[in-house]
């Protein structure tokens, strides 16, 4: 009777090593979109962002912009809209300790199928992990791989609605990931293909991350994500992503908590270096939030929104260099920006507590 006992502790501690391995605690920030198309000097704010920032497993953001390089292509939309900016920019995402990236958008093909490669060998070059295009279908489905302090990280990374022809991967084209939908339909190739890639990312990482930007927004209210949205995000959620984010509507959206896991339906952007005319964005386009995320075995343990404020106008000499950069909120425009989180939250029958300028999740 004590040897069988002293076997089965011993087939215990044996097994231990492998479930220990899926027990780790991750840290993650979440952000916003980076419509980023000029380096970021140090202004006023810059600094007490940055350092809100750091100490994070994971620094998540979405680049909405193509890296110009040799072998870009003429734009494929006017001015005003497009959104390149040389290598250089992507030192500004480094000084605020981003170190994964989304690169799927409907403007990831401003620059043409060259600009989708020059993108991704500035990426590459820079060492950043990233997911959502590839010089083919099968590299733009593929999980990005990020190995942190608290085990392996998986991203896998999609784009719905305005992907102008030529700008989905297929398997001889250089493109993004696209997810299609019509009439709140998914197309099913690109349905199982996507969460065929959840699932690798699954098994060969301890968190999974899915990202989606959607340009085929809900009517009549385009602030709230549409039906077939929402059950995207639960499928994903569901087939083993950690973390679902979303953007593509150009303000804050609601937060759904899901069996220990979390869905944040749009933050909106980090940046919004945008060329449009002042005026064309209502003001929650300039509005945002970070995201800071503790998972701890695969459940998330705590949820904490930190309120960002981007300026509409810029600063002369170069306001379209000093426009739309970050900075976090206090006193009553954090209590705005995060009423509007709240607000946005309620139909999903999710509860926060407010600790000053931030916002806490009730798990």
């Amino acid at each position: 009777m004590q040897r069988r006992a002293f076997l089965a502790g011993t087939a215990a501690l044996a097994v231990t090593p492998s479930l220990h391995a899926k027990a780790r605690s991750f840290r993650v920030h979440a952000l916003g979109q980076a419509l980023l198309q000029h380096e970021l000097g140090d202004y006023p704010g810059f600094a007490e962002l940055a350092r809100r920032l750091r100490g994070a497993d994971v620094v998540f953001s979405e680049l909405e912009t193509v890296i110009e390089g040799a072998g870009t292509e003429a734009p494929t939309r006017d001015l005003e809209t497009l959104h390149a900016a040389p290598p250089g920019v992507l030192r500004t995402l480094r000084a605020l300790s981003v170190n994964l990236l989304a690169v799927s958008s409907n403007h990831a093909f401003d620059l043409g199928s060259g600009g989708i490669v020059s993108t991704l060998d500035a990426l590459e070059a820079a060492g950043f992990a990233h997911a959502g295009t590839g010089r083919n279908l099968a590299a733009a489905s593929a999980p990005a791989f990020l190995t942190a302090p608290a085990g392996r990280v998986a991203l896998v990374s999609m784009a719905t609605g305005k992907i102008r022809p030529g700008g989905a991967a297929t398997a001889e084209r250089a493109g993004v990931n696209e997810l299609r939908q019509q009439g709140g339909r998914l197309d099913a190739q690109d349905e199982a293909r996507i969460l065929g890639e959840i699932d690798r990312a699954a098994r060969n990482a301890d968190l999974v991350i899915a990202y989606h930007h959607n340009h085929d927004w809900h009517e009549p209210d385009p602030s709230l994500p549409p039906p077939w949205l929402e059950a995207w995000a639960r499928r994903c959620v569901d087939r083993g992503a950690h973390l679902f984010v979303g953007h593509g509507f150009p303000s804050l959206q609601g937060i759904e908590l899901r069996n220990g896991r979390a869905i944040l339906y749009d933050l909106a952007s980090l940046m919004f270096q945008t060329r449009t005319k002042s005026g064309r964005y209502p003001d929650a386009a300039w509005e945002s939030a970070i995201a800071d995320l503790q998972f701890e075995s695969g459940k998330l343990r705590a949820l904490e929104l930190v309120p960002l404020l981007l300026n509409e106008r810029g600063e002369a000499p170069n306001p379209e260099v000093t426009r739309g950069r970050p900075v976090i909120a206090h006193g009553a425009e954090a209590a705005r920006i995060l009423g509007r989180v709240e607000a946005a939250s309620s139909t999903y029958g999710t509860r926060f507590e407010r600790r000053g300028d931030t916002l806490r999740v009730l798990l």
